[in-house]
């Protein structure tokens, strides 16, 4: 996955296709990008809800957004992405508020327990299921969900990460299999379990894994690899369904303990910048990096 220079221009976010009645969903929308976003677009007119695990954190961050003035379109609906159950019951209390109305799903939620410098997997089970099978457990439950429409299209953007990119890989067999054409689900799960086996076995470090924050470049790796999956299939079934990828970069956020070459605004607004992009213009199984030079650079996924 070697990234090309090339991006949609942010003033094309001005091209206003959605109404009040967008429905968005970002998942870790308490703080962070995710807050950020949930912000954004609320101040675009849209609808959004603000999902979070954690149910005091995220009633406090919606009534922040109500105090600044700008949450009378924002709801907060509980959402661990990492507990099968909490998927399920996501989904059909947005069925029961909503309908099928899904516009734009957003998966930012996300954790790594490494610290910056640090490479431990000692979280490794953790961070896959909720990096990448959250993710996908959401997608899935929320599929029924998303509108049918014949003058929009419906978006997926993933949060990841370059960590994840295929040349981060130094151990040819797993390239060779993600990179293939016909890449199916099975095959990255394969790969993800592989990878949990030599964490297990205590294997892991010569096996040719991503070398930095190893079992969180594994993560992204499955989902960048699962989105173009996605995007492959939804593009050959004219179903109105984008699936990207994005990299903010080296973000000030908790997960990076604040240090960072942006802010969490600045990186919600390029996101947002890519969800919102007119119809004619969005691309599908594209990832988008936010670069040190800030620069875009996107590749297919």
């Amino acid at each position: 996955m070697e990234p090309e220079h090339y991006f949609p221009s942010p003033s094309l976010c001005l091209t206003r296709w959605w109404s009040e009645e967008t429905v968005a969903v970002v998942t870790g929308g308490n703080k962070g990008i995710g807050f950020a976003l949930v912000k954004r677009f609320a101040e675009l007119g849209l609808h959004v809800v603000l999902t979070a695990r954690d149910r005091e954190r995220g009633e406090a961050a919606l009534e922040s957004l109500r105090a600044q003035g700008i949450g009378a379109h924002v709801h907060f609906l509980l959402l661990d992405v990492s507990d099968p159950l909490s998927v399920s019951n996501f989904a059909s209390s947005f069925q029961a508020k909503f309908g099928a109305t899904l516009d734009i799903l957003v998966n930012n939620a996300g954790v790594s327990f490494n610290e910056l410098g640090e490479n431990s997997v000692e979280h490794a089970e953790s961070v896959i299921k909720t990096n990448f099978y959250g993710p996908k457990l959401l997608i899935e439950a929320l599929l029924p969900l998303f509108r049918c429409s014949s003058s929009s299209i419906t978006r997926v953007l993933n949060v990841s990460s370059r960590l994840g990119s295929l040349n981060k890989v130094r151990n040819a067999g797993i390239r060779e299999v993600l990179e293939r054409e016909e890449l199916m689900e099975e095959e990255i799960e394969g790969v993800v379990g592989m990878f949990l086996r030599d964490v297990g076995n205590g294997t892991w470090k010569g096996q040719g894994w991503p070398s930095y924050w190893t079992d969180y470049a594994v993560s992204k790796l499955a989902l960048n690899a699962y989105s173009r999956v996605l995007a492959k299939r939804y593009s050959y079934e004219g179903s109105g369904l984008s699936v990207n990828c994005f990299c903010p970069g080296f973000t000030q956020t908790s997960m990076t303990k604040g240090k960072g070459t942006h802010t969490a605004e600045h990186a919600a607004s390029l996101a947002a910048t890519l969800a919102l992009l007119p119809p004619h213009l969005l691309p599908t199984g594209k990832f988008f990096s936010f670069g040190k030079t800030s620069t875009f650079l996107t590749s297919k996924l």
